[in-house]
């Protein structure tokens, strides 16, 4: 069986560094892409460069790296060559790139708040398909070429100080939508995945928005009580990444511990 190749963008940490620690096992090789640096408007730190160095010291040969911002296509270009130089080609794309700015009524909030969720959040995933969507189809028919891009829950539903984040959210769910209509019958699906509330830097954040004293205060909307783990998200990513997904496209699927249940 010929080697399944994989891109991940915001893989330094979170949901991307579980996911590309998962896609290994499994036997794929994974190019990951994360920004290494910090951004403006946004409080809180980003992945960073020692973040991928770690992946790398853990992970060797079967991934590679690329430091560079999800918004800027030459990054995402750079990603793609870099899949085709070292692994081949590219079987599977995850735009998991995500932050979350806001903290106030979105009337309140500052442009450069407001903009790096729609850039980051939105023109990310385009960027990354833009990208990776020609590789995918220079594979042979039949292909099994995959693209996903990590939503929310905040993708279905409204949240107060976080609209612009919920905005973009529900962008990416009628991006992909759009994306698995274009793709029709390539053999190249879309799909997003919506995480619940899940132990990554983006829920501290958004607990400090709120003025909670733990992330654990989340808990309380999911039926199962409890937050998710990261690695719970990626073996759904996972999966979904597999050739035995072939008969899931366009779809938003929620992996929230049943909050979005009613």
């Amino acid at each position: 069986m010929t080697q399944r190749v994989a891109l991940v963008t915001g893989g330094a940490r979170g949901i991307g560094a579980a996911t590309v620690r998962a896609l290994v096992a499994g036997g794929y090789a994974v190019v990951v892409v994360d920004l290494g640096r910090d951004l403006p408007g946004v409080p809180y730190a980003m992945g960073s460069s020692e973040d991928l160095a770690l992946l790398r010291s853990d992970l060797g040969d079967a991934i590679s790296t690329v430091e560079g911002d999800v918004r800027d296509l030459s990054t995402m270009q750079r990603a793609v060559q870099a899949a085709k130089e070292h692994f081949g080609g590219l079987d599977v794309a995850i735009a998991g790139a995500g932050l979350a700015t806001g903290g106030v009524s979105v009337w309140e909030q500052t442009e450069e708040s407001f903009m790096a969720n729609v850039s980051v959040n939105l023109l990310g995933v385009h960027q990354t398909a833009v990208a990776a969507i020609p590789l995918l189809l220079e594979r042979p028919k039949p292909r099994s070429g995959r693209f996903l891009a990590i939503s929310s829950t905040a993708g279905l539903i409204g949240q107060p100080k976080l609209t612009a984040y919920s905005a973009s959210k529900h962008a990416v769910i009628g991006y992909v939508k759009g994306l698995a209509a274009d793709l029709g019958t390539t053999g190249v699906t879309a799909n997003a995945v919506l995480p619940g509330s899940t132990r990554t830097a983006i829920l501290e954040a958004c607990a400090a928005m709120y003025d909670l004293m733990s992330v654990e205060e989340f808990a309380i909307h999911h039926l199962n009580e409890r937050l998710l783990e990261p690695e719970e998200l990626a073996a759904v990513l996972v999966f979904l990444a597999g050739e035995g997904s072939s008969a899931i496209t366009g779809a938003a699927i929620p992996v929230d511990g049943g909050m979005t249940a009613s």
